[in-house]
């Protein structure tokens, strides 16, 4: 069974609790907004602790340092292929410009032979919960919640 952890950074504005959320890349995900956005986060080994492999994974995929701060257990969710995600809550800023996300190859078009990079996130922004319950992946829209019934 796959594992995957990630980290859900939060803040507070003037119009309530906002979350950070990054839009898949590559073909598959390009012209979709509901369903293809997700917390940053990635897959581990056994070997590798979640906590650790969340921090490693926000790194590689937005090509930042993860924040620090309290992090807050938000537990875990099983997706619709089977994988079970981990997630961690964590209060900063980010300005979504200052990204540089990781990359991964594969076939595109398929049976082509051709191998193309793709941006594993091709933009992140911040959503309010109720828009971000709309675009995120469904499983992880339970991770909203949680941190929702843990903010003030």
């Amino acid at each position: 069974m796959k594992r995957s952890a990630g980290l859900l950074l939060f803040h507070h504005t003037d119009d309530g609790l906002e979350v950070l959320l990054g839009h898949m890349g590559g073909p598959f995900f390009a012209r979709r907004d509901a369903g293809a956005w997700t917390i940053p986060k990635g897959e581990y080994e056994p070997d590798e602790s979640a906590w650790a492999a969340a921090r490693r994974e926000f790194e590689e995929e937005l090509g930042l340092p993860p924040p620090d701060g309290e992090a807050l257990a938000l537990g875990e969710v099983r997706q619709t292929g089977g994988k079970i995600v981990t997630a961690w809550a964590i209060e900063a800023d980010l300005d979504p410009a200052t990204i540089a996300p990781g990359t991964f190859r594969m076939e595109w078009p398929p049976r082509s032979g051709q191998l193309q990079e793709f941006p594993e996130l091709d933009r992140v922004a911040w959503f309010g919960l109720d828009r971000g319950r709309e675009v995120i992946v469904k499983a992880q829209a339970a991770f909203l919640d949680r941190l929702a019934e843990h903010s003030p």
